[in-house]
């Protein structure tokens, strides 16, 4: 008789299993390119749907076929500059030196942070210096004005990235200035939260059989005897769900300033109408309609990539 494949139950891959500090995601790591670019741009999910696409790749096995995608819809307003952020080298890091504010601020971000418009000067030494902006979400129908408020990494020398964030600092900067159609980019985002939740959701546990001495939805038992403790390798109930998350190499399929060609009749279901720019991304995005998605050049780019026609979008 064939041995039955058991794997243990439950990843190590993510520890702790620990809910966010907040809705959306920390950047830690940015690629290194060597042209001089923003290398991130945000926006909120819409939602899921498909499109009808002929496959143009020259090895794959559906050349020339029309085939069904599934994909998903984010909706990418303008985002606006807050301040340039200088850092130094020390021996404990990265320490910031210097914040120096656009002249130009929303109201709106009184309902994140409090400003004190201080006259910083820019520091004639420093290690790097990057860019913080705001969101607006008040373009979009959401029903919220709170702005979201995230640093972001510029590729390439040091002596050419002051002067291209001079000149972005009173501009309002677009999807399309930062990204492009048909490459490759890290998604990183907040999963949906589901509460407390059961070992046997939580970790995939089989049901136990129907004879089995107290409940069927537990593990068999916590562990040894001694040591007299539980191992965290043991799946307990608890809280699940909301966690960050990073897809590497999503396929952005197409990237446009018509929503009316995306809109269906009424809306997006728990969303609304998309008004703004749009991006289209290949597979799934974790999280809920709404939730904040951060979006940014490849870190570690692949090399298969399909060339895609789209031939009709279904709303």
């Amino acid at each position: 008789m064939a041995k039955k494949h058991h794997p243990r139950r439950g990843s190590l891959q993510y520890w702790p299993r620990k809910r966010a500090k907040r809705a959306y995601a920390r950047i830690r790591s940015w690629p290194k390119l060597d042209s001089t670019k923003l290398l991130a741009f945000i926006g909120y999910k819409v939602g899921m749907t498909h499109l009808i696409a002929r496959d143009n790749t020259a090895t794959s096995l559906t050349k020339n076929q029309n085939i069904s995608i599934p994909v998903t819809i984010i909706e990418c307003p303008p985002i606006k500059p807050l301040s340039l952020r200088f850092y130094k080298q020390t021996d404990s890091g990265l320490k910031v030196i210097s914040d120096v504010l656009a002249p130009k601020l929303d109201k709106e971000l009184k309902r994140k942070i409090n400003i004190k418009k201080k006259k910083a000067e820019i520091p004639k030494d420093y290690t790097d210096v990057r860019l913080v902006v705001y969101t607006q979400p008040k373009l979009t129908t959401i029903g919220k004005k709170k702005p979201e408020i995230l640093e972001i990494a510029v590729s390439g020398p040091k002596e050419k990235k002051l002067d291209f964030l001079k000149n972005l600092l009173e501009k309002e900067i677009k999807l399309q200035d930062v990204l492009k159609e048909n490459q490759l980019l890290d998604i990183h985002t907040i999963t949906k939260g589901k509460g407390f939740q059961g070992p046997r959701k939580r970790f995939g546990l089989a049901l136990r059989q129907h004879k089995s001495e107290k409940s069927r939805r537990t593990a068999g038992n916590l562990g040894p005897w001694t040591p007299k403790k539980v191992s965290f390798r043991v799946p307990q109930p608890g809280k699940m769900g909301y966690h960050q998350r990073t897809e590497y190499n999503k396929q952005a399929i197409k990237i446009s300033n018509k929503p009316d060609e995306i809109n269906p009749k009424g809306g997006w279901k728990h969303y609304g109408l998309v008004k703004n720019d749009y991006i289209i991304i290949k597979g799934s995005v974790a999280g809920p309609p709404k939730r904040t998605i951060i979006i940014t050049e490849p870190i570690r780019p692949s090399n298969k990539i399909k060339n895609l026609e789209i031939i009709s979008i279904k709303k």
